[in-house]
């Protein structure tokens, strides 16, 4: 498989592609925050990841799917707003779609939209109308209130989800499953 990313996490190398670049210890990279937003919750920073081993970062997301999965999808729908990040940049890789999945009000209408709770609060998701294979993306999995009404949202909008993944799975909840789905992780804290 012919990768554009650059060499894990630098400069050096930029804009060479690699094959096959070997997995790094990402996550050594993310930061705990406590008490962030909120008292009480450990808050895991992917800033300095993303910063430092952002190619890494996405050949490890890429690697969660094979190839026979990325050429049934036709687009990545990535959650707002890390998870726009993760997914735009693996569907620039892959030559695929992307659709985003944002909090209300932030999409000229006509959208489809979707109420969620987050393990500190709640929220509405929307998105616009339309149709295909998409994988769903985010960066965290906690309560899986997100992810959940994001993949109930992609089918309401006309989407069909074939896979489900995140960079970091919290494990608050155990094993995630949607429609009989299982999620993929590239870090999971257990």
């Amino acid at each position: 498989m012919t990768k554009s990313s650059t060499a894990a996490g630098g400069a050096s190398g930029a804009g060479v592609p690699v094959r096959d670049t070997p997995p790094v210890d990402l996550k050594r990279f993310i930061v705990d925050v406590p008490d962030f937003p909120r008292s009480g919750i450990l808050f895991r920073d992917i800033t300095p990841l993303l910063c430092t081993r952002f190619a890494a970062t996405l050949d490890a997301l890429e690697r969660l799917f094979d190839e026979r999965e990325w050429s049934e999808i036709d687009a990545l729908a990535g959650i707002e707003s890390r998870g726009f990040v993760l997914a735009a940049g693996l569907a620039a890789r892959r030559g695929k779609g992307f659709v985003p999945i944002r909090k209300q009000g932030k999409l000229p209408p006509p959208v489809v939209s979707a109420a969620y709770a987050l393990e500190y609060g709640s929220g509405v998701l929307e998105m616009q109308r339309g149709g295909g294979e998409v994988l769903l993306i985010d960066d965290v999995l906690a309560t899986g209130g997100t992810l959940r009404a994001s993949a109930e949202l992609c089918g309401s909008a006309g989407y069909r989800v074939r896979g489900l993944a995140v960079l970091i799975d919290l494990r608050l909840i155990g094993e995630f499953t949607w429609n009989h789905m299982p999620l993929r992780s590239v870090i999971r804290y257990d």
